[in-house]
C-alpha cells in the first residue's frame, strides 16, 4: 500500500537542499566501495520520486523486501551524519559537544593534560554562551580526570571545580523548574485556551504560585531569565491579562537585544518572543506599536546573518503572516486583508511538511474571519468547514468551539437557513461535549434558534435586545474571551446601523485607539 509522503526517510530526503545532497554524495563517495551500494542507490531513487511507494522500490531491484528496513535505517543514519558535518548545521552547541568528545577520547588514552586543556577552553565557551548544562557536564569530566591526574594544586583545583559544579547545578535546577512550569502552562493553553471560570482561574493561579521558584533576577543569567519571562507570559495569557503579556514579552525580546549573540544561537526563542509580543499588542489594540514591532521583526529576519534553516524559515513564514493578517483585524480593514489569502495559501503548500495541522487550521480560521468581516459569508463557511470536518484535528478546544459558533452566524448571514436547525443542534452538542458553553454562546444559540419566529420588521429590535444582553459580558473576566475570537458586538452593531462590520470596527478603532 502506498504511503504518500509519510515515510520518515522519504521526508528527510525531500527536505535536503541541493548543497546538502551534493555533500551527502561526496561524503558517501569518500570510500570507493560505497559507489554502488544499496543505500546510495536507494537514496537516488527516493530523490527522484514524487511520493513514497515501497512497491516501486522493490520492483527496482535495488533491495530485497527482507533487507529494506535495514537499508533504510542505514541510509537515514548516513544522511544525519552527513548533515552533522555540514558547516550550515554547525553552531556553538555542536562545537562544544565536539570538544567534549575530543577531550573524552584523550582521557581514555591517558592523555590527561591535553584533555584538561581542551575542557578548560570548552567550558569557557559554554559559560559565555549560557550553555550551562554542557558546562556542568564538562566540570564533571574535569573532576573525574583530576582524581587521576594528580598535581600539586589538587587542593585548590578541587575547591574551584566543586564551587563551579555547585553554582552551575543550582542555576540548572532553577532553569529546569522554570522551563517545566512554562511548558505546563503552554500545554494548558494549547489544549483548552484561556481560563473559563473562577474555578479554573484559582487552580491555574495556585499551580503557578506553588511551582514558581523564588529567585533574585539580578543573580540569573540569560537562560534563567528567559524561562522566568516565558512562565510569566503564559500565566498572563491564560488569565487574559494582556498588559502583563505585553510586559513579559517585551522583556523576553529585550533580553535578546541585550545579548545579540543569543539571537543566532537561539533563533527559535527569539522568533517566538516576537510572536507573543505582537500578539499581546494585537489584543490591547495598540496598532502604532504593533506596526513598529512588526517592522523590526521583518527587518531583522531578512538580515544576511540571521539563521535560515528549514525550521527558522517556516517560523518566519508562520509568525510573519499571522501578524500581517492581525493588522487588519485591529482596525477592521478586512477587504485589504483578503489580498493576503491567495499568497499565503500558495506558501502553505511549500511548507506542507514543516507547518503542523494545528497552525494550518489557525490560518483557516483567520481566513474565515477576514471573509466574514468583509461580508463574504459563503467563503467564510468554506474555510470553517475545513476545520469542522477535520475529525483527526488536534487543535485548541476554544478555537474548535468558536469555529462552530462563527459557522452558525455565517450561515444565517448567507441566508443558508434551510439546515440551520441541525447546525444549531450539532453546535450545541459539541459545546456541551467540550464543556465550553459560556453565556455568550448560550445567548447566541438561543437568538439564532428564535430567528425563525421573528417577523422581518422586528428583527432590528431583537438585535438590540441581544446587544444589551451581550454588552454586560464585555468586561467579564471569563465571558469576555468569547469576543477575542469573534467580535459579536460589532456584528450586532453593524446589523442595527446597516453598516458593514468592517466600518463599525474601523470607527471604534479611530474613536478609542487613535490619538
Amino acid at each position: 500500500m502506498t504511503k504518500e509522503q509519510k515515510d520518515n526517510l522519504f521526508l528527510l530526503v525531500k527536505s535536503l537542499t541541493k548543497s546538502e545532497k551534493r555533500q551527502f554524495k561526496l561524503y558517501v563517495g569518500r570510500l570507493g566501495v560505497n559507489s554502488d551500494s544499496k543505500f546510495l542507490n536507494l537514496f537516488n531513487l527516493l530523490d527522484k520520486a514524487s511520493l513514497y511507494d515501497e512497491n516501486i522500490i522493490l520492483k527496482s531491484g535495488i533491495v530485497k523486501k527482507q533487507q529494506l528496513a535495514n537499508v533504510k535505517a542505514h541510509l537515514y543514519k548516513q544522511i544525519l551524519i552527513s548533515l552533522k558535518l555540514n558547516p550550515s548545521h554547525q553552531n556553538i552547541r555542536s562545537q562544544i559537544r565536539e570538544q567534549l568528545d575530543f577531550a573524552s577520547i584523550l582521557y581514555h588514552k591517558g592523555l590527561y593534560k591535553q584533555s584538561l586543556k581542551i575542557l578548560d577552553k570548552a567550558k569557557e565557551v559554554a559559560i559565555s554562551n549560557e550553555e550551562k548544562n554542557l558546562a556542568f557536564e564538562i566540570v564533571e569530566l574535569e573532576k573525574i580526570i583530576e582524581t587521576q591526574y594528580i598535581t600539586r594544586s589538587i587542593n585548590s583545583r578541587a575547591d574551584q571545580l566543586t564551587l563551579q559544579a555547585k553554582e552551575l547545578s543550582e542555576l540548572n535546577v532553577i532553569a529546569s523548574k522554570l522551563s517545566n512550569l512554562s511548558l505546563q502552562l503552554y500545554s494548558t493553553i494549547l489544549k483548552s485556551g484561556y481560563v473559563k471560570n473562577q474555578q479554573e482561574s484559582i487552580a491555574v493561579a495556585k499551580y503557578f504560585k506553588d511551582r514558581l521558584p523564588e529567585v533574585n533576577l539580578s543573580d540569573l543569567g540569560f537562560r534563567e531569565k528567559l524561562w522566568y519571562y516565558k512562565a510569566h507570559l503564559w500565566y498572563s495569557f491564560l488569565m487574559q491579562d494582556f498588559l502583563n503579556c505585553y510586559k513579559y514579552a517585551l522583556k523576553w525580546v529585550g533580553l535578546f537585544y541585550e545579548n545579540p549573540n543569543m539571537i543566532t544561537l537561539n533563533p527559535v526563542f527569539f522568533l517566538k518572543g516576537n510572536n507573543y509580543l505582537l500578539e499581546a499588542l494585537y489584543f490591547i489594540k495598540n496598532k502604532q506599536k504593533f506596526n513598529i514591532k512588526l517592522l523590526e521583526f521583518n527587518t531583522i529576519v531578512k538580515q544576511a546573518n540571521f539563521p535560515n534553516d528549514e525550521n527558522v524559515v517556516s517560523l518566519v513564514f508562520l509568525y510573519g503572516n499571522f501578524h500581517k493578517i492581525n493588522q487588519h483585524f485591529i482596525d477592521g480593514s478586512f477587504e485589504e486583508g483578503l489580498t493576503l489569502i491567495p499568497e499565503i495559501e500558495q506558501q502553505l503548500i511549500q511548507f506542507n511538511t514543516t507547518i503542523d495541522s494545528h497552525h494550518k487550521m489557525i490560518f483557516y480560521y483567520k481566513f474565515a474571519s477576514l471573509h466574514f468581516g468583509a461580508g463574504n459569508n459563503k467563503a467564510c463557511i468554506i474555510y470553517l468547514e475545513k476545520i469542522i470536518s477535520n475529525k483527526n484535528l488536534s487543535m485548541r478546544e476554544d478555537l474548535l468551539c468558536f469555529s462552530r459558533v462563527l459557522n452558525l452566524v455565517a450561515h444565517y448571514e448567507a441566508g443558508l437557513d434551510y439546515h440551520l436547525d441541525s447546525l444549531l443542534k450539532s453546535t450545541y452538542k459539541f459545546l456541551i461535549k467540550m464543556n465550553d458553553l459560556n453565556m455568550v454562546q448560550k445567548e447566541m444559540i438561543k437568538f439564532i434558534r428564535g430567528l425563525q419566529y421573528i417577523y422581518p420588521q422586528d428583527i432590528k429590535k431583537e438585535f438590540k435586545k441581544l446587544l444589551e444582553v451581550l454588552r454586560q459580558f464585555e468586561d467579564h473576566p471569563f465571558e469576555r474571551r468569547a469576543f477575542l475570537y469573534l467580535d459579536i458586538i460589532s456584528w450586532l452593531e453593524s446589523k442595527i446601523e446597516d453598516k458593514p462590520v468592517g466600518q463599525i470596527i474601523r470607527d471604534k478603532y479611530i474613536t478609542f485607539y487613535v490619538k
